[in-house]
C-alpha cells in the first residue's frame, strides 16, 4: 500500500469517526428533547403563562419568570449592542496595530471563553454592592451585558473584516471621510453579520443562569418586575427552583418550562440565520 493509499484511509476514516460522533450527539439530544416534550408538553397551557409562581404545583406558573427573563432581554440588547459594535468598529477601523491593540485583542478573545460563574462574581462586587444596585434588573442585565460583550465585538469584527477593501477604496476615492466610510459603507455591508453575533449572543444570555443567582436574582418571586430597579427571576432560574423540588408535580412544571426557553432560543436562533442569509443574498461583491 502506497502513502496515497494510506492517507485516502485514515482521510476516510476521520471522516466516518466525525458522522459517528455527530450521530451520537444528534440522537442524545434528541432523546433528552422528547423525553422533555413527553413530560411537559401536556402541562402548558395559557393559565400556565400567566400565572404567578405558587407552592402548590397545580397552580403555579412562569409569568415572573417569562416577563422577567423578558425585561433581561431587552436591558441586556440595550446595554450591550451599542457599546459591542462600538468597540468592534474602533479595534477594527481606528485602532493602530501597536502592542496595546494585540494585548487588547487576546484578551477580548480570551474573555469570550470564561466561565459565566465569573462574571457574575463581578457583577456582584461592582454592580451590586459598589453601584449599590441591588438584587435588580439593572443589576442583572449589566452582569450579563459583561457576558456577551467579548462575543458581540469579535463577531463585529469579524464582519466587518469581510467587507472588501475596495468598497472603502471606491468611497475614499469620491471623497468621503473615514467615519463617512464606515458609517455609509461599511456598517450597512457588515450589518448582517453583526445583527446575526449579537442575536446569537443573546441567545446565550437567555440560558444563563450562574451569574444571575450570584447577583442576588430570586427564586420565588411572586410578581411580575415593572422597572429596571425591580427584584426578579428568569426562566432558568424558575426551572432551577422546580427541578430541586421533590413532588414529581414541579419537575413536569420544570419540563414544561424548558419548552418554553428552548422556543425562545430556538427563535431567535432562527431569526440569526434568516437575517444572515437575507444579507448575503443582498450582496454581491
Amino acid at each position: 500500500m502506497t502513502n496515497s493509499d494510506k492517507n485516502r484511509l485514515k482521510d476516510k476514516a476521520f471522516q466516518v469517526f466525525g458522522i459517528f460522533c455527530t450521530f451520537i450527539g444528534l440522537v442524545v439530544l434528541a432523546v433528552l428533547i422528547v423525553k422533555i416534550i413527553m413530560e411537559g408538553a401536556s402541562r402548558i397551557d395559557w393559565s400556565f403563562i400567566t400565572s404567578l409562581p405558587s407552592r402548590r404545583a397545580s397552580r403555579a406558573g412562569i409569568y415572573s419568570a417569562w416577563t422577567g427573563t423578558l425585561w433581561i432581554l431587552v436591558l441586556t440588547t440595550i446595554i450591550a449592542f451599542p457599546l459591542g459594535v462600538s468597540a468592534g468598529v474602533y479595534l477594527e477601523e481606528y485602532a493602530k496595530k501597536t502592542r496595546l491593540a494585540n494585548f487588547l485583542e487576546i484578551n477580548i478573545a480570551n474573555l469570550a471563553g470564561v466561565p459565566s460563574i465569573i462574571y457574575g462574581l463581578l457583577g456582584l462586587e461592582i454592580f451590586v454592592r459598589q453601584m449599590k444596585l441591588g438584587n435588580s434588573l439593572l443589576a442583572g442585565a449589566l452582569t450579563l451585558s459583561l457576558l456577551i460583550l467579548p462575543i458581540i465585538i469579535v463577531t463585529t469584527r469579524e464582519a466587518i473584516k469581510a467587507v472588501p477593501r475596495s468598497i472603502r477604496d471606491g468611497s475614499y476615492a469620491l471623497g468621503a471621510s473615514k467615519w463617512q466610510t464606515v458609517w455609509h459603507q461599511v456598517l450597512p455591508a457588515s450589518f448582517g453579520g453583526i445583527l446575526t453575533g449579537v442575536i446569537l449572543a443573546l441567545s446565550r444570555a437567555v440560558g444563563e443562569a450562574a451569574p444571575l443567582i450570584v447577583v442576588g436574582a430570586l427564586a420565588y418571586v411572586p410578581f411580575a418586575p415593572t422597572s429596571p430597579l425591580d427584584e426578579f427571576t428568569v426562566l432558568p432560574i424558575q426551572i432551577f427552583n422546580w427541578t430541586s423540588r421533590p413532588q414529581a408535580a414541579f419537575l413536569v412544571n420544570a419540563s414544561a418550562a424548558i419548552i418554553i426557553l428552548l422556543l425562545i432560543t430556538f427563535l431567535l436562533n432562527g431569526i440569526a440565520v434568516y437575517l444572515r442569509n437575507r444579507q448575503q443574498k443582498k450582496i454581491k461583491w
